[in-house]
Formats: C-alpha cells, structure tokens, sequence
C-alpha cells in the first residue's frame, strides 16, 4: 500500500496485488493512510501454488491491471468493474 501510495504521489499510476485474504487488511491500511489504491484480488491462498498456477492467477488479473492502470484518476470509482 505504500508503494502505491509512493508511485501515485510522483504522478506514476500504480496498482496494488494481493489475495483475497487481505481485502479487509487493505480497506483498513487504506483508510489509514488516506488513500484510496486501484486493487486488484486474486484468489487465496498464494504459498502453496506452482508456477504454472501462479501464471494462470496473473493471467486472469492482467486485464484488471491494464484497466486500472489507464483508468482516468478523476474517476469516481477507480476500482469498478466497468470499463
């Protein structure tokens, strides 16, 4: 979440990956740090995964990436699902 913060500051868009399992985490660091990241959550958990499986999950959210990456900072809501 820092780093996003950090890229974000310097005008470099930025996005943030994790699982599933620190949605709530992120929500809170969020509000904490008063910042609101473009996020992207894979599927949990990550430790015990292959290869081959890590690169199916990136698959899937590299689009998600892509989108949130060109997505219009002014936007209301920068983590929609809309394109």
């Amino acid at each position: 979440m820092h780093d996003i913060a950090d890229l974000e500051s310097r005008q470099i868009p930025g996005v943030g990956v994790a699982s599933t399992e620190f949605i709530d985490a992120a929500a809170a660091q969020s509000r904490t740090l008063g910042f609101d990241p473009a996020m992207v959550f894979v599927p949990h958990p990550i430790q015990n995964r292959t290869d081959a499986e890590m690169c199916t999950l990136a698959d899937a959210a590299l689009g998600d990436i892509l989108r949130l990456l060109r997505a219009d900072p002014d936007a209301a809501d920068h983590k929609s699902e809309d394109t």
